[in-house]
């Protein structure tokens, strides 16, 4: 049977093996050179992340309490340290993974989504020709002029866009909150759908076809090296062609580490109601 594990696990699993040769190693009679013992050094403890001996440390310590990023990291000469160094290389490969990787079928499937697909062609063009991925192929414009409800008061749609991972991670705590948060205020949803290959524009392609009151783009974020499972909520009234991006809304960072995904999913029904309200979106909505 096959097995996977993440890679989140799998750095885990091969800093612990290095840490109990390093407690080999610098125990009595364990340096295997004969030498003298080795010193023991905790290389992968919290002090390997922090600048050691900092001349301002109350400053040091608040700005790394402050950003996710990598700063004070520290190095072994002139090299990162072997945590950082493996750190750094899962979280550039889980980002790889979200661009290249496809959203689940089961979560398409819990929430009855049907899938259609953009202009994209493939992964590779969709980095290159960012057009591609606003335009609903032929085939996916009729699915959505057959499945879908028209004139929705509030259209929901669901793409991988960057990061399928994102979707994967986050629709399950955002997409009911959503819902509940639509219901609370009396508002009512069209036929929610998924868009493979999409950009934010695909809202205005399909605004011309379903023409709704309010869009709400559920789509994968560019992944970074902080997540690699970060949504957005791209939010417009009334999108047609010609939209200007000053008309649309953004909640953006949907993660475990960012804006909560719970929360959001009940922000964004507050934010679409507003929207209702003012008719109008963007720039010019106030919040």
């Amino acid at each position: 049977m096959e097995r996977t594990i993440s890679l989140e696990r799998l750095v885990d699993g091969v800093l612990t093996e290095l840490e109990k040769r390093i407690a080999a190693a610098a125990s009595p009679g364990g340096d295997e050179a004969g030498g003298m013992p080795l010193a023991p050094v905790d290389l992968f403890g919290p002090a390997a992340s922090r600048v050691p001996d900092p001349k301002w440390e109350e400053g040091v310590n608040e700005l790394i309490a402050a950003t996710p990023a990598r700063i004070g990291v520290w190095r072994a000469g002139t090299r990162p340290l072997t945590r950082e160094m493996l750190k750094f290389r899962c979280d550039h490969a889980a980002a790889v993974d979200s661009i290249y990787g496809q959203v689940s079928p089961a979560i398409l499937e819990q929430y009855g989504l049907f899938t259609v697909e953009t202009r994209y062609e493939n992964t590779e063009n969709y980095l290159k020709r960012p057009d591609m991925g606003r335009i609903v192929t032929d085939e996916g414009v009729e699915k959505i002029r057959s499945a879908c409800r028209m004139n929705a008061q509030v259209q929901i749609v669901v793409s991988d866009g960057l990061s399928a991972s994102a979707v994967d991670a986050n629709l399950r705590d955002v997409y009911p909150a959503l819902l509940d948060s639509l219901k609370a205020y009396g508002l009512s949803a069209g036929t929610p759908f998924f868009v493979r290959g999409g950009r934010v524009a695909v809202m205005d392609h399909i605004g011309d076809i379903l023409q709704p009151e309010v869009f709400v783009l559920l789509i994968g974020e560019r992944p970074g090296l902080v997540s690699s499972k970060s949504m957005s909520a791209y939010m417009c009234y009334r999108p047609r062609k010609g939209t200007v991006e000053s008309d649309r809304t953004v909640i953006s960072n949907i993660h475990q580490g960012g804006t909560p995904p719970l929360e959001a999913g009940a922000h964004i029904g507050t934010v679409v109601k507003k929207m209702l309200e003012q008719r109008t979106s963007g720039v010019n909505l106030d919040l």
